[in-house]
């Protein structure tokens, strides 16, 4: 089947499986390996993208379902070298350890903020509970998300 798709403002169409998943089409197909592959199940958000203004964990989508979709990756939020204040906010805050979950992470993220804004502790928390950080114990992840609502709202 083809499928076209704008990913991060680029304009792409390819050839694709039925049953090949969107986060191994922005991977392999497109060579946008930002987005991680964590557990193919939907458990641990590493795969987290942004669909046509959505918050998507891309292993549970079909390159098929995303056809004519607007797609944002971790690589298209930034503004050219100038990164989103949410990955600004991970940097000054440590809001990660070894890497994996946090281009998920900040994509929910981000999605969290621009959906909701007032949110406390808690409400991070439970927004973010979609996305699963092993090395941490979240407290850093919490601060940087804070400091981006305040930025983001700014």
């Amino acid at each position: 089947m083809q499928v076209s798709m704008t990913v991060n403002g680029k304009s792409y169409t390819r050839d694709v499986e039925p049953r090949m998943l969107l986060v191994d089409f922005i991977r392999e197909s497109i060579g946008l390996t930002g987005t991680n592959i964590g557990c193919d199940t939907s458990q641990c958000g590493a795969c987290t993208i942004h669909m046509d203004g959505m918050s998507v964990k891309s292993c549970t989508a079909f390159a098929v379902q995303a056809d004519g979709a607007e797609i944002t990756t971790i690589e298209g939020l930034a503004n050219g070298s100038e990164l989103h204040p949410m990955q600004q906010a991970f940097w000054d805050n440590h809001g990660l350890q070894c890497g994996y979950c946090t281009p998920g992470m900040i994509m929910a993220a981000t999605k969290l903020v621009e959906n909701n804004a007032n949110l406390d502790e808690a409400a991070i928390r439970h927004g973010l509970e979609g996305n699963i950080c092993r090395c941490t114990g979240y407290s850093n992840i919490v601060k940087s998300v804070q400091q981006a609502a305040e930025a983001m709202a700014a």
